[in-house]
């Protein structure tokens, strides 16, 4: 018989699959036109239906509703959003990136963040009273790094895609990947230097939920511990983990796809099981899951070919499970807001007023700084003081200040059993950094469209360099931000973040005549990869977007036909040679009359190169 069942479970299946119905239907104008992006209004969602407003999404009534596990249900999936979103961005990097870009990323990963995490603790000083100088460097730790998950939509959303140049994009994916799992020595350094104050005898646990107090020893015993604990166990091992993880994940995988033992679903899926994998193995030794994340998914695609496969499979669920996880997180972000914490003047001296100057001083001094003060060192990522405030402004703080905002509870006893000290920060840390998420998400997440009007008015041009060729899928798929359609079948695409990656030997040293329609192109075979494959993204030097010469509909099967022609083998693609058949043309606006190729030259590949592209 029908049954009434209005069980937490069916409410949040419920209002999750509502939203991304609603979202889907109007994603394009949300995404692309008004470039809000999914965390802002799926933050702002669950704001609306969490315990502040609605109170339908409440995970303090979720499962046993025990006491306190709202904190371990949100360290739990802050975890996996991150650590799964963190191997997609490292196997989407270009190959060997770390190796290329490892004095960058040395200077981002210490003396940036060093200057992040004091300059945050002045901040913290100057507006959260009641609390030490050891207890504002553990609050600091947590909002040191730049959001993983929003620095990434930064880089690669379509903003970034007209105006941010390919060079700035790769190093904020990469800080951003990196520096959460970096995060941890400055927050275990705090930890251990107030352990040491007092002489009690006690043992430091983290995450196995016995109590942890203060074990004495003074600074030289802290620093100690936390060299040989942080440094050799969390960090060091987890990056070895992270290696040989991703490397033999990658091994296997490259034995399978040579006896294609794998199909595309599984191929594609396989950045998501590396990363459950990792935080599993990792969350069960007490080691860095984060930054072994990160690490595998690096070198999962360290010679390039695994991007380079998952192009060639049009690969769209990596991207599906990273909007999903989006929508989640940030939804449950927006229902764990501690709202009435915001403002207690008696208990913690914490007030409204003094977190809005925080967020204000936080935006201004926690960042910029830094990259101003060391972005000369970086010339080939970051070019100019524009690109450096750039950076700088967009460091998100997001569900990884989440994330280690749970973390810390875990190193700490209770509130019942803490001393004054860290009674004190335990009932700090929530407000001020969950109000340091919520006021980042906004304002950060109105600053791109902000910036994107500012643009238009004062009429700044998208880079058109770095020019790709890829298939449209179906005719209904609207036109990606800065590309221009090809033909009916392709869309031609500039300044994207993901390219494939090919040898210097497989370059072509020869003047080759290449239309840019997508049968032809894909008939210019160099050594293993087709020309389709390697498209435009990898001539930097060409100044100009290609005209591109559209075949009538009546050729098409001609071409076709003149598919395995000797006539090829010439170097002249069956698309320029059919606009000179004797068919006659249909006259239609998508058909231009065919002009006489031009030779663009393309310095700095390797050699001598010149390539005819007919336009």
């Amino acid at each position: 018989m029908p049954v009434l069942n209005v069980s937490e479970l069916n409410i949040v299946l419920t209002i999750i699959g509502a939203f991304i119905l609603g979202f889907g239907v109007i994603s394009v104008l949300i995404k692309n036109r008004w470039l809000l992006g999914e965390a802002l209004p799926a933050m702002t969602l669950g704001i609306i239906l969490g315990p502040l407003a609605a109170k339908f999404l409440d995970s303090s009534r979720w499962g046993s509703a025990e006491p306190g596990q709202v904190s371990e249900i949100t360290l739990g999936i802050t975890r996996v959003v991150i650590g799964v979103q963190l191997v997609i961005a490292g196997f989407q990097l270009p190959a060997k990136y770390q190796k290329l870009r490892w004095k960058e990323m040395l200077m981002l990963m210490l003396p940036v963040m060093t200057i992040m995490w004091l300059c945050s603790t002045l901040c913290m000083m100057a507006t959260i009273p009641k609390v030490t100088l050891l207890a504002t460097l553990v609050m600091a730790a947590c909002i040191t790094c730049t959001d993983p998950v929003l620095s990434q939509a930064v880089a690669k959303g379509p903003f970034s895609d007209k105006f941010v140049a390919r060079d700035l994009r790769e190093i904020i994916s990469s800080e951003a990947g990196a520096n959460d799992g970096f995060g941890f020595p400055f927050l275990l350094l705090a930890t251990y230097l107030m352990r040491a104050q007092t002489p009690e005898a006690s043992t430091l646990v983290a995450r196995a939920g016995e109590e942890v107090v203060r074990h004495g020893g003074g600074v030289g015993q802290a620093i100690g511990k936390w060299f040989l604990e942080t440094w050799l166990y969390f960090v060091l091992m987890s990056i070895a983990i992270g290696v040989v993880v991703g490397y033999a994940a990658g091994k296997g995988l490259k034995f399978a796809l040579q006896r294609k033992w794998v199909d595309s679903e599984s191929y594609v899926l396989y950045p998501t099981a590396l990363g459950l994998f990792l935080l599993g193995v990792c969350g069960m030794i007490g080691g860095d899951d984060l930054l072994a994340c990160f690490t595998a998914g690096s070198v999962l695609n360290w010679d390039g070919e695994y991007m380079c496969e998952t192009l060639e499979r049009h690969d769209e669920v990596n991207s599906s499970v990273d909007v999903l996880l989006n929508f989640g997180g940030f939804m449950y972000l927006g229902t764990v807001i501690p709202w009435s914490e915001f403002h207690q003047p008696d208990t913690t001296g914490i007030t409204v007023p003094r977190l809005i100057a925080l967020g204000f001083l936080i935006l201004a001094f926690r960042r910029i700084p830094a990259i101003f003060i060391m972005y000369k060192f970086m010339p080939n990522v970051i070019k100019n003081w524009k690109e450096a405030l750039f950076m700088g402004y967009f460091g998100p703080i997001g569900i990884g200040a989440a994330f280690y905002v749970e973390h810390t509870r875990h190193l700490y006893p209770k509130l019942a059993d803490a001393d004054e000290e860290m009674g004190n920060l335990l009932r700090a840390i929530g407000p001020t950094v969950y109000f340091l998420v919520f006021f980042s998400i906004v304002i950060h997440g109105l600053s791109i469209p902000a910036l994107n009007a500012i643009y238009g008015w004062y009429g700044v041009q998208p880079i058109q360099d770095d020019a790709m060729l890829f298939e449209r899928k179906s005719i209904r798929v609207p036109t990606p931000v800065n590309a221009e359609v090809g033909d009916d079948h392709t869309f031609i695409a500039y300044n994207r973040f993901s390219r494939p990656v090919f040898d210097d030997a497989e370059l072509p040293t020869f003047d080759r005549t290449v239309s840019m329609g997508r049968r032809s192109m894909s008939r210019v075979s160099m050594g293993r990869r087709s020309m389709s494959r390697i498209s435009l993204s990898q001539y930097p030097t060409i100044s100009r977007a290609p005209t591109i010469s559209r075949v009538p509909s009546q050729n098409r099967d001609r071409d076709r036909e003149e598919k395995d022609d000797p006539a090829d083998s010439t170097g002249t693609s069956s698309l320029s040679s059919s606009a000179e058949t004797k068919a006659p043309e249909v006259e239609t606006p998508l058909t231009p009359t065919p002009q006489p190729a031009q030779t663009i030259e393309t310095p700095g590949l390797g050699r001598p190169t010149t390539i005819k592209y007919a336009v």
